[in-house]
């Protein structure tokens, strides 16, 4: 076992609410809303996997993914089954990772220098699970560790991440979002994200 994460990002769902717009190739800085994520993965992590399922011929035929692309044939079932499936490709790595990142492909505020923080945080503990803390409570980004892979390999529509990490709330430190984790999930969501990093690109 290395003293390295992998990284799985999800990104199967069918953006329903998008109004017909695939969103995880929403445009983003000189990439998509998945190369972004992938971008900010790769700094933290051994491997970064990605879960596609719905519009997924669509979106490897659009846009060079770099990262290991994994298939979820039954993701309208939610993103435990992503999880698992995603889990299952960790688990068969040559060298097992000490923990795994869980993030979004629809968070693009979610950076490296967070993503580093959540990782920095959960080697330097004896921690499960490192989460990131929103108001109504605790989610993804998440990094959960090895001894969790197993149970993770089991995941379902009925268990998902957040499940897993109020299960092991003894054994979990968080980290604030500090308003990084916003969703993409409507195309005014998008609008409101795309202005607010442009004001603190200007800011900086």
């Amino acid at each position: 076992m290395t003293k390295e994460i992998s990284t799985i990002i999800l990104a199967a769902g069918a953006s329903t609410r998008m109004q017909g717009t695939v969103k995880q190739l929403l445009a983003w800085g000189k990439t998509t809303l998945l190369g972004n994520a992938i971008e900010q993965a790769k700094p933290v992590s051994s491997q970064v996997y990605v879960v596609l399922g719905a519009n997924a011929k669509h979106i490897s035929e659009s846009m060079e993914i770099k990262a290991n692309v994994v298939h979820n044939p039954d993701w309208k079932t939610g993103m435990g089954s992503s999880i698992a499936i995603g889990i299952n490709e960790v688990m068969r790595s040559a060298e097992i990772a000490q923990g795994v990142l869980i993030m979004l492909a629809d968070q693009p505020l979610i950076d490296s220098s967070f993503l580093t923080e959540l990782k920095t945080n959960f080697l330097d503990t004896s921690s499960k699970i490192v989460a990131t803390e929103y108001e109504n409570g605790l989610g993804v980004p998440a990094i959960f560790h090895f001894s969790l892979f197993e149970e993770l390999s089991g995941l379902d529509q009925k268990f998902g991440a957040r499940k897993m990490i109020s299960k092991y709330k003894n054994d979990c430190i968080s980290i604030p979002s500090m308003d990084k984790a916003l969703d993409v999930d409507t195309i005014n969501d998008y609008s409101y994200i795309t202005e607010k990093q442009k004001v603190n690109n200007e800011n900086i």
